[in-house]
């Protein structure tokens, strides 16, 4: 009975420690499994982090793999040389320096996004076993991504010698098919130059990618949100806007001017856009309910972050009760303190090119190993509803008119129709200092391309975006 009764406080005794051990071991499998689940899901991240040595390991057995545009043309690739050492080549050089990148000094571009694939190989194990008898390293796999070598060229000598930047996409699938930004660099010399193209004072920036990461006062092409939020405000009787321009608009004696003085004259909303008056959108500004105005603002995705899976900046933009008249003035004609990168004013655009529906936008179309395999695939990925279906028609509307009557008419009587808007976005307290935007797509009624378009400190969006814009489409639909 008494070892009965020891046996039995022994246990009471041990119980704590049992519940106390169950409860460690519990957590411990827990996290054990936490960590086994995040590191697979974000293998790609932890394999890209610069401390992790596995890198080197991969690389030390594996060549780095191609990158291939979408038509198969070589982007980059490795060779070794007599030595043994491995060199990174890019056939094209400057012209798909910022989009394709670079994989020494760091990581860029499409070297970053797919690099967890491109120093890891898929081949067969027999294959290995024939690359390790001679003595050879294993391919990598290979990058195909979504760029048209075509129309990258064409960007490019179109952009010539100015600062800017050109974004081309598949609006309906949100493939990029180019992407170029100047000034540039070669990323065959990355290397060598890493330490001249640090040492830059100047504002060339040339590592900058402005494309995704320039920020720009949008211009007239913010023209698009404030008449989409006009358009929120007043769904029913929008086409009854009646304005009456004779160059200036002035309010609390805070005054805007319309680009070079023109006076529009009597104006509605479409032609208010065609036209790009100062003085009509300043007046709509003011008027718009400061709510409606900042649900836009936030539905079109500024202040936020952007569906990218490479480097970018977001964009700015913000209009509230405190906001002054003279800020929402200016904010409604896409100056002041706003900012937006062409990468987000092509995404803007795309979604109204796509019945108001933004497909996030993607560099990389499918992985595979170097005999073929599928290694993995990437489809189209609807990201976001940024404006209703009708919204979008209406918007389709008003920058078709943009072309026929406005101030995109250089893209009028084409084999093609077109649709856009054109901005020249003041950079500095003097008029003459702008950068030349546009955006729009083709063709009109059906897009299947979207263009964005800044040439820095160039003026007139339609005197010198445009033209761009025209190479750029002619390309696309094979015009001569």
């Amino acid at each position: 009975m008494k070892q009965q009764e020891k046996t039995k406080k022994k246990r009471i005794r041990s119980y704590p420690i049992i519940v106390i051990s169950a409860f460690y071991a519990a957590i411990f499998v827990i996290m054990l499994g936490y960590i086994s689940f995040y590191s697979y899901n974000n293998r790609q991240v932890l394999m890209n982090n610069s401390y992790n040595t596995r890198q080197q390991i991969l690389l030390n057995q594996n060549l780095r793999g191609q990158i291939v545009s979408r038509n198969g043309d070589v982007l980059a690739y490795s060779e070794t040389d007599a030595n043994g050492k491995d060199a990174r080549v890019y056939p094209y050089g400057k012209e798909f320096a910022h989009v394709v990148g670079y994989s020494t000094n760091g990581k860029a571009g499409i070297e970053a996004l797919a690099n967890y694939y491109l120093i890891n190989t898929s081949i067969d194990l027999s294959d290995k076993v024939s690359l390790d008898t001679q003595g050879s390293k294993y391919p990598g796999d290979t990058c195909i991504t979504t760029l048209d070598v075509n129309l990258q060229e064409v960007a490019y000598n179109a952009l010539s010698a100015r600062k800017g930047a050109v974004v081309v996409t598949n609006p309906k699938t949100g493939e990029i098919l180019a992407m170029v930004s100047k000034p540039d660099f070669d990323p065959n010399t990355i290397q060598s130059d890493w330490e001249n193209l640090l040492a830059d004072k100047s504002p060339d920036a040339k590592l900058l990618n402005r494309a995704t990461q320039g920020m720009y006062p949008p211009g007239s092409t913010f023209k698009i949100i404030t008449s989409l939020a006009y358009l929120k405000e007043h769904p029913q009787d929008y086409t009854n806007y009646k304005f009456t321009c004779n160059g200036r608009f002035s309010v609390d004696n805070e005054s805007i001017q319309c680009f070079h003085g023109e006076t529009h004259g009597s104006v509605d909303l479409t032609k208010s856009f065609a036209e790009s008056c100062n003085s009509s959108f300043a007046n709509i500004g003011v008027n718009l309910d400061r709510k409606v105005f900042s649900r836009t603002i936030d539905q079109l995705l500024f202040n936020q972050e952007l569906p990218l899976d490479i480097l970018y900046a977001k964009s700015s933009a913000t209009v509230d009760a405190d906001t002054s008249v003279a800020d929402v003035m200016q904010l409604s004609i896409g100056q002041g303190a706003t900012s937006v990168s062409p990468m987000h004013m092509n995404m803007i655009t795309c979604a109204i090119a796509n019945e108001g529906v933004l497909m996030k936008p993607y560099l990389v179309d499918a992985i595979k190993s170097v005999d073929g395999k599928m290694v993995k695939d990437y489809d189209p990925e609807s990201y976001k509803r940024l404006m209703t279906a009708l919204e979008a028609d209406i918007m389709k509307g008003m920058m078709k008119e943009v072309v026929e009557s406005g101030t995109a008419s250089k893209l009028k009587g084409l084999s093609y129709t077109a649709a856009g808007k054109t901005g020249s976005a003041e950079f500095t307290n003097s008029t003459s200092d702008s950068h030349a935007w546009f955006t729009g797509f083709a063709p009109a009624d059906d897009p299947e391309i979207c263009v964005t378009i800044i040439v820095e400190n160039a003026g007139s969006g339609g005197s010198f975006a445009v033209p761009i814009a025209k190479r750029i489409f002619d390309a696309y639909f094979g015009v001569e």
